[in-house]
């Protein structure tokens, strides 16, 4: 559990109360009182700085005003303030450090106590306190907490601070508890104000900003890998068509886009599908050696969806006409289109032969 931890400068020393954090007691865990020297920075355990802190100044160090404002706003009144304050202190709002709190209302007008203090005097104390490693979240003052808390009008406030009296320990324990709780006034204000946690969450945002960029980058780069990876499996698949449709068409010289053009080559096969359709060329064959005779050979045959064309040569016209009577008990239509003697003593003819008979 973290601690929170109250340092409370009263004279020549420096108070330490050290509360646990979420404790709902008043009383703090330990209290250390450390000697104060001018000149010197504060003998503060550098191990107090990763605690949260919190900072009492004596009412010996501070000025103060009682203002009679029409509204108790308070933030209104910081941001009025700067104008009061250029009339009332020397060097103006611009040469101190202040704050306030609203300590009287009546018919709509606020009392209002001012507290200020030289912009060099708070410097020189921070730094010191910087130079032992602590950054006060809080500049505040027990004794001016315990003025305002126990008074009963602005005019006792009034007069209680400009003749303080004397705190005891336990009033001072009992004070310091509260105002970590509800500061009265906060001096950290302005230049001097306590930019720790928003610096550590400007970091945690650049650390993040950071992991979300890297991620970002592998994300993207592991996209980009799969994109070269994608187009050279492309271009491999494109290589391999191009090479199939070669094989395909090896007379096709011009190649732009395979697949446009072997669609163009199913439609052409589409369009002529109707001339092949109830053709059986191996039928034909058959048929043909059963009519063939001894002697008689088939050189050329043609066979379409309508008619077949048979050439060949027989030894003489009288082959020729049998030939054709072997035909006709086959197919119902059968005729003789050419004939013609050979070189050889032969006899060259061309039949027609129509309609294969079931």
């Amino acid at each position: 559990m973290g601690k929170k931890v109250f340092l409370d400068l009263k004279g020549r020393d420096l108070l330490v109360y050290t509360f646990d954090n979420g404790s709902s007691g008043s009383l703090p865990k330990g209290t250390v009182t450390i000697p104060v020297e001018e000149s010197s920075p504060f003998a503060i355990d550098r191990s107090l700085g990763s605690e949260e802190c919190y900072f009492s100044l004596p009412l010996s160090l501070l000025d103060f005003r009682i203002l009679e404002l029409p509204f108790s706003d308070i933030k209104k009144i910081r941001e009025l303030l700067p104008f009061e304050i250029d009339n009332l202190v020397l060097g103006g709002s611009a040469s101190v450090v202040f704050d306030a709190c609203v300590i009287d209302k009546d018919e709509g007008k606020a009392q209002v106590l001012v507290v200020y203090i030289a912009k060099g005097t708070l410097k020189t104390i921070l730094n010191k306190l910087r130079a032992a490693g602590v950054d006060p979240r809080v500049v505040i003052s027990l004794e001016l907490a315990h003025v305002v808390s126990s008074s009963a009008s602005a005019s006792d406030i009034a007069g209680r601070l400009l003749s303080p009296g004397l705190l005891d320990d336990n009033e001072r324990i009992l004070t310091a508890a509260a105002e970590i709780k509800n500061p009265t006034v906060n001096l950290r204000r302005g230049e001097f104000a306590y930019t720790a946690d928003t610096e550590k969450t400007r970091k945690s945002l650049l650390l993040t900003a950071g992991l979300v960029i890297l991620l970002l980058f592998v994300f993207i780069s592991d996209n980009v890998m799969l994109i070269v990876s994608t187009k050279r499996e492309n271009d491999s698949i494109k290589e391999s068509i191009r090479k199939t449709y070669q094989g395909l068409f090896p007379a096709e010289k011009k190649i732009t886009d395979e697949l446009y053009q072997l669609k163009a080559h199913i439609k052409e096969l589409k369009d002529k599908e109707s001339s092949f359709v109830g053709i059986s060329p191996l039928q034909t064959l058959l048929d043909l050696s059963n009519a063939g005779r001894s002697g008689v050979s088939f050189i050329e045959v043609t066979v379409d969806r309508d008619i077949t064309i048979l050439k060949g040569e027989a030894p003489s016209m009288s082959d020729v006409q049998k030939t054709k009577t072997e035909l006709e008990k086959i197919f119902s239509e059968v005729n003789i289109s050419d004939t013609k003697p050979s070189t050889q003593g032969k006899m060259l003819f061309s039949i027609s032969v129509k309609g294969r008979k079931t």
